[in-house]
């Protein structure tokens, strides 16, 4: 079972107010740092925040100039460098989660100061401040909404060849910037979103095949929600067979555990784990045969089958061969406590002789009630259960 594959990269906005009580198959919290991770790759380490830099163009600034300065305009003010961003990440309950993107921008143009025309450099900070929200829920999906984006400039470095730099041009260059880059940075954390948003949300809408029994189609139950210290996430899990047929499962409301130190707590109900069982566990009726050179007691069983059989059954003391056959009856059930997990089996056991003439007599009939021990762990991504006779 491919689950936790699903939760490395989906989590990065939240919306309504907090709520641990869910309905689903599946339920995670996500801490703050595990978002900031996620939207860290997704954001800067994958190049996608330069992408959508790389053609900023800022608007000419000018200077009428003064008696005792002159005339200044900047012409081709362009980006040519962004620094390594950085990014966080905090929690708004009931709003969703507050962006915080801090990057050095180096710009160059053209400064003509009265009649000194030279390349003029000028490296800014600017903090980007947004808050993410989750909107139009629906079948699954939702959308993005970035809102009140707030864009601040901290230092200013200006450099000219001749270095020559009045106070008045550095005023200048500080008053436009700060007019000017925000009204241009906002909308790009904004597509930047969205398309965050349509990469990541595609992870929450998967079917993962179980081998060749049948799939799980996951998708998002409802809208994200917040609360102080994670964000949660309610997933459904329809457990199909091979043909269309959903194998059905209870959700009935249970609380998420406290998150502690962990970055990711992922929540399978018990019901949920019983459905994918039933899928996993379908197995086919199996015969064996009871003789000595594949069982060494077959002799002693046959031997004991004789002193029960009853008075006068002739063709109970044959020398066919005997067959055992197995079959599962029923589904299922895990069982989960604290610390612990079983697996419940009902077996039939047939014990059964061949004739020569091709007609079967059956010796024995029991059922077999068997609790497996459960041994779960995380291997390559993937969620193993492993079951033994205690």
């Amino acid at each position: 079972m491919m689950v936790l594959k699903l939760f490395g990269i989906i989590f990065f906005c939240g919306l309504l107010s907090p709520s641990q009580e869910v309905l689903s198959g599946l339920s995670c919290a996500v801490s703050p740092q595990a978002m900031k991770n996620v939207l860290s790759d997704a954001i800067i380490h994958s190049g996608l925040i330069h992408q959508h830099l790389q053609g900023l163009v800022v608007p000419n600034i000018m200077g009428e100039g003064s008696p005792l300065s002159s005339p200044t305009s900047i012409t081709d003010l362009h980006l040519i460098k962004v620094g390594v961003p950085k990014l966080s990440v905090m929690l708004l309950p009931g709003i969703g989660v507050q962006l915080t993107i801090g990057a050095k921008l180096q710009l160059r143009g053209n400064c003509l100061v009265g009649l000194l025309s030279e390349l003029i450099d000028i490296l800014v900070e600017v903090n980007i401040t947004a808050n993410i929200k989750c909107t139009n829920f629906e079948s699954g999906t939702f959308q993005v909404v970035t809102e009140d984006c707030l864009c601040i400039l901290g230092a200013i470095k200006i450099k000219v060849l001749s270095g020559l730099l009045t106070l008045s041009v550095n005023e200048l260059v500080l008053r436009q910037l700060t007019a000017t880059l925000p009204a241009l940075l906002c909308p790009v954390v904004d597509i930047v979103m969205n398309l965050v948003n349509i990469h990541l949300l595609s992870t929450l809408n998967a079917v993962i095949p179980v081998g060749t029994a049948g799939t799980i189609h996951y998708q998002l139950a409802s809208i994200p929600y917040t609360s102080g210290k994670f964000l949660g996430l309610d997933l459904d899990g329809v457990v199909k067979q091979v043909g269309g047929s959903t194998i059905p499962h209870d959700s009935s409301p249970s609380a998420l555990p406290p998150l502690m130190d962990r970055l990711l707590l992922l929540v399978m109900r018990q019901s949920f784990l019983n459905a994918v069982l039933s899928l996993v566990l379908q197995l086919p009726p199996r015969t064996f045969p009871c003789t000595p050179d594949v069982f060494s007691g077959a002799s002693r069983l046959r031997e004991a089958m004789l002193t029960i059989a009853p008075a006068g059954c002739s063709a109970c003391s044959g020398t066919s061969p005997l067959s055992i056959k197995l079959v599962l009856r029923g589904n299922p059930l895990i069982l989960l406590e604290e610390n612990k997990a079983s697996v419940k089996l009902s077996v039939l056991i047939q014990l059964f002789s061949n004739h020569l003439d091709g007609s079967i007599l059956n010796l024995l009939l029991l059922r077999a009630d068997l609790a497996l021990n459960v041994r779960v762990s995380v291997v390559g991504g993937r969620l193993m259960l492993q079951l033994a006779l205690g």
